[in-house]
């Protein structure tokens, strides 16, 4: 029986020891060498279990006899140690993407996006980070220098035109709209970081961050803006100028209701472009009115979709749209229990049991307080149902809302950013400096959905598993040997995934 262990020498280093034991209970202790550095210990106990799993009782080095006797006498020396799996694998995927290219080879980008992903930090402990993996890395003073060029437009630009070429967009492609904030520990605004609405209710200034993706969530452009600039003023400048910088005559795009305002929609309109979009609902449409007059005793069927065009007008400047709402009993249970509970609490705060709060079924006349009963029974006309509206040239009711319900991607896409890339630029505080971090992170995102796509697992799980695994150069004697863990058949499957070269999807 041989089993591998480290213990604790006199000088404080860590000796890794192979035990060959025996029923009798001798022993025979191999001592490997010893070291103080994390790294080093791994790479040597990588070393004892692969002479394990050899079943060998020496290590086969393939050296000449007499220098055999000065190998033993001492710990191997360790000449290097990357986390090659991982290291490799997100090369391949940041060389598929185009990004080697576009940034005419730049190394000090590189090692920056894939860095984020392995652990997202700041920029300075970035090299530790680097230097864990086994990389090259650069000095902070090349970091910083380098920095400043990744705030430019051009930059920014140039990872644009290879996502897009990746997400193989063409004419009425589907691109996805959505924006979030991210804020900032300080105690006043500047211009840029200013305080605004938060839906995390936050009072510290903050920026507007406008993501552009595909229909499947993959990123094809990013923008900031103003804290305090309104949500909806931030997509069409947003799309028109990525349709621009790739002359592209048209795209759908599909957003949320709380994105659109008129404004908006005419603007879309006017830049001749498709949508599709969340519609208010602030009154009970007409074929709802219609249907339930129709079918006055009947409960209103699972999935029922109903059609109302709009036409244009002869005054009008659009083209003819059409809204499709549709019900759905699962949303109807829980947008009907919210209401429950809103009534019950209006109707004891109304009794004077609970304080005032806000609530939208109290009303307030003179100071007197009641149950507004007609906001309630609209309210509950309008539980389960759901508007889209688009103006497309005939399409299927299918299509739109399969397509709007594909909004779910880029809400992904920003919980990818702003949890496992850790997005808000807590270290930044100029304008360029936060736009370089955005640039980096973006290009992040990008690298990450890729990986996510290839594997299917999410990239957290991707990276806490490959980078268990490393390679390790040993000086035996003037002579380099290699060794690594071996690697178990789920992560083999999944590099594989990613070092095949696929189409754009």
């Amino acid at each position: 029986m041989a089993y591998v262990r480290t213990v604790r020498t006199g000088s404080g280093a860590t000796a890794v020891q192979i035990v060959h034991g025996s029923r009798r209970g001798a022993r025979d202790i191999e001592h490997l060498g010893s070291a103080r550095d994390e790294q080093a210990i791994e790479a040597l106990e990588a070393v004892a279990r692969r002479r394990l799993a050899g079943g060998q009782g020496e290590l086969e080095l393939g050296l000449d006899p007499e220098t055999v006797t000065t190998v033993g006498s001492g710990p191997l020396q360790i000449v290097s140690t990357r986390m090659a799996p991982l290291w490799d694998a997100l090369c391949t995927a940041y060389d598929q993407l185009g990004f080697d290219d576009a940034v005419a080879g730049d190394e000090v980008f590189r090692q920056l996006v894939l860095a984020r992903i392995i652990e997202p930090t700041s920029k300075q402990d970035s090299l530790r980070v680097l230097a864990e993996a086994g990389v090259d890395a650069i000095s902070y003073a090349t970091l910083k220098r380098r920095l400043q060029s990744y705030a430019d437009d051009a930059w920014r630009a140039k990872l644009a035109a290879a996502c897009a070429t990746h997400a193989g967009l063409g004419p009425a492609s589907l691109v996805l709209y959505d924006v979030s904030t991210l804020y900032f520990e300080a105690d006043a605004g500047d211009g840029f970081r200013e305080p605004g609405f938060s839906k995390e209710r936050r009072l510290e200034p903050q920026i507007t961050i406008g993501l552009l993706t595909d229909a499947s969530g993959f990123p094809l452009m990013v923008e900031a803006f103003e804290g305090n600039r309104a949500e909806t003023t931030t997509m069409v400048p947003t799309i028109t100028a990525f349709m621009a910088a790739h002359h592209l005559a048209d795209v759908t795009i599909v957003a949320d209701a709380g994105m659109i305002s008129d404004g908006n929609m005419k603007a879309i309109e006017a830049a001749g472009l498709t949508f599709i979009l969340g519609a208010k609902t602030p009154d009970i449409p007409y074929v709802v009115t219609e249907w339930r007059r129709k079918n006055p005793d009947e409960p209103v069927p699972d999935k029922l979709i109903l059609i109302q065009p709009r036409p244009a007008g002869p005054s009008d400047k659009r083209r003819d749209q059409v809204v499709y709402y549709q019900y759905t009993a699962d949303r109807a249970r829980r947008t009907l229990h919210g209401i429950d509970e809103q009534i019950a609490k209006a109707e004891k705060a109304v009794d004077g049991k609970i304080p005032v709060k806000r609530n939208r079924f109290i009303k307030l006349v003179d100071a007197k307080k009641s149950v507004n009963r007609a906001l309630e029974t609209k309210a509950r006309t309008l539980a389960g149902w759901k508007g889209y509206i688009t103006n497309l040239p005939e399409p299927t009711p299918e299509f739109v809302i399969g397509a709007y319900h594909r909004l779910f991607q880029i809400e992904k896409s920003f919980r990818m950013s702003k949890h496992d890339l850790a997005a808000r630029p807590i270290y930044h505080h100029k304008r360029a400096s936060i736009e370089a971090h955005l640039t980096i992170v973006f290009a992040a995102l990008a690298v990450s959905r890729l990986v996510e796509d290839r594997t299917g697992w999410s990239i957290r799980r991707f990276v806490r598993t490959a980078r268990r695994y490393r390679t390790v150069q040993i000086n035996a004697a003037g002579q380099l040997l290699t060794a690594e863990d071996p690697i178990p058949e789920d992560l083999q499957e999944a590099l594989t995934r990613i070092h095949r070269r696929e189409r754009a999807h």
